[in-house]
């Protein structure tokens, strides 16, 4: 049997019934003073759209789009669990499926703004030297002037450069 969700001892139905004020004193610190200090203009105009959306899916209509909103700084409160809201990340707006486990996080949390990096092949624009990188042998070829410039700044820097075998 899953666990029932429990934030702080209340549960998610209590949570939902309790007045916003009530709900900012259960947040952590951050998250309360944010909400006591007001919220901006882009987060009452997303409050409203939510709003809106709950109006709507209770008279049995749905929705022609999606909550898109600005507002990575918004703190997630109960009222929007359950949702679905595209929250923008610099160049597209991410769908973030809220979860009650996000409560007192804020929207720009769950929308990243960077990808991850993913080293593959070397590109269009990268040099002869960039796309054949091998493990050095040991052996210089003079033949090769990428080996050469290595010879000479190897034997530049050893005092005793003996050991070198040049083909």
């Amino acid at each position: 049997m899953p666990r029932e969700f429990t934030y702080r001892g209340y549960t998610l139905e209590q949570l939902q019934q309790m007045s916003m004020d009530q709900v900012i004193k259960l947040l952590p610190s951050r998250a309360r003073r944010s909400l006591e200090r007001g919220l901006t203009h882009t987060q009452l105009k997303l409050l409203e759209k939510i709003k809106e959306y709950k109006t709507l899916t209770k008279s049995g209509e749905k929705p022609k789009k999606p909550i898109k909103t600005h507002a990575r700084d918004m703190v997630i409160i109960p009222e929007m669990v359950g949702l679905t809201i595209h929250v923008y990340n610099g160049k597209e707006y991410v769908p973030v499926e809220i979860r009650p486990e996000m409560i007192g996080h804020r929207l720009g949390e769950f929308a990243p703004t960077n990808k991850q990096v993913k080293h593959g092949r070397a590109g269009v624009g990268a040099t002869r030297m960039e796309r054949e990188v091998k493990p050095f042998s040991g052996r210089f070829d003079v033949t090769r002037s990428s080996h050469l410039l290595l010879a000479s700044v190897y034997l530049s820097s050893s005092p005793t450069p003996a050991h070198i075998r040049l083909n």
